[in-house]
């Protein structure tokens, strides 16, 4: 499974870059709001620091405007994925971009027929938003396998990437369908790491460690 990080915190990708752990990064408006930094000035600062794709989001809502706003965004590095909403207008963007060899993330996606459509459109990705279906008590886990189960049966090779992560459980049920795909605040990629009982463990080691008297170092 490939780890994007959503952020466009520099410090946040660079740190967990440097550990092999990002395969990718994705942003949208709110992220770049958070940042306080120019949308096209940071996107090429994290193009530049992590090889995979890096989704930067159109902003427009009419497929013409998207375009121009897609082939803009593409401009800044060849490892951007244009991001485009799962809208009517947004497929039609998918298709044109794709067709001149970009990359595409279809985002807002809470339906399998919404997957469907994006890897019929082209799609490189499609962006099924887990914790905003489990704010409504749907289960976000079965949208993925819904879709997974529908790219397998026709061959569709658009990527599943489980987005709106909000645990470490998203983690794990997104790996045990079979997502592409995860990507997750910094926060939650660190908390993988993180149990109970290795701290533990880890306790213990050190409370017989300083028993010894012993020093490595």
């Amino acid at each position: 499974m490939k780890f994007f990080v959503d952020t466009a915190e520099i410090d946040a990708i660079a740190e967990l870059n440097d550990l092999g752990m990002v395969d990718g990064v994705t942003t949208n408006p709110s992220l770049i709001l958070k940042s306080g930094r120019d949308i096209l000035e940071v996107t090429k600062e994290i193009c530049d620091l992590v090889d995979g794709p890096v989704s930067a989001e159109v902003v427009a809502l009419k497929a013409e405007d998207m375009i121009a706003e897609g082939r803009k965004l593409a401009a800044i590095a060849d490892n951007i994925a244009v991001k485009v909403p799962l809208t009517w207008d947004g497929l039609k963007t998918c298709r044109v971009l794709t067709d001149e060899g970009h990359m595409v993330n279809v985002t807002l996606c809470f339906s399998a027929n919404q997957a469907l459509l994006a890897a019929k459109a082209g799609a490189t990705f499609i962006s099924p938003f887990i914790g905003r279906l489990d704010d409504i008590n749907l289960d976000g886990m079965e949208l993925i396998a819904d879709i997974r189960t529908i790219y397998d049966n026709y061959g569709y090779e658009t990527q599943i990437l489980a987005a709106s992560i909000r645990t470490v459980n998203h983690v794990t049920e997104s790996a045990r369908i079979g997502a592409d795909v995860i990507t997750a605040p910094p926060a939650v990629i660190k908390a993988l790491a993180s149990h109970p009982l290795t701290d533990k463990g880890l306790d213990a080691f050190m409370a017989d460690w300083a028993k010894t008297g012993q020093k490595i170092l």
